[in-house]
C-alpha cells in the first residue's frame, strides 16, 4: 500500500453545507464549514469505502499553522488535516474553544 500523498485536483460539493468547492489538489475539506468526507486510506488515493461525513471536532496550533481534527460520523475514524488560508477562521476558533 502506498504511504505517500497523492495529489488529486478535484472540485466537489460539500455534503454538510452544500458549498461548491474548487479544489487545488490539496483541498480536503470545505473552507466554509470545515467538514470533510472520509474517502482516503492514504491522502489522495480515494480508496476508502466508508465515505462518511468527517466533522471538525478539534483544532491544535503548531507554530503558525492550525491543524483540524476530523472525526468520521459513520465509522469514528479520526484524521488530522492542515487548515487552509481560506478556511472560515471564526469556525476554527469556535472549534478550538470546544477542544
Amino acid at each position: 500500500m502506498r504511504k505517500n500523498f497523492i495529489r488529486k485536483k478535484e472540485d466537489f460539493e460539500c455534503l454538510n453545507c452544500g458549498q461548491k468547492i474548487k479544489g487545488s489538489g490539496y483541498t480536503n475539506h470545505c473552507p466554509t464549514c470545515l467538514y470533510s468526507k472520509h474517502v482516503d486510506l492514504v491522502p489522495g488515493d480515494r480508496k476508502n469505502t466508508c465515505s462518511g461525513l468527517m466533522k471538525p471536532v478539534g483544532v491544535e496550533k503548531k507554530g503558525e499553522e492550525y491543524i483540524i481534527l476530523h472525526r468520521c460520523m459513520e465509522c469514528g475514524a479520526e484524521k488530522k488535516n492542515r487548515a487552509a488560508k481560506d478556511d472560515n477562521f471564526d469556525i476554527l476558533i469556535r472549534i478550538s474553544k470546544n477542544s
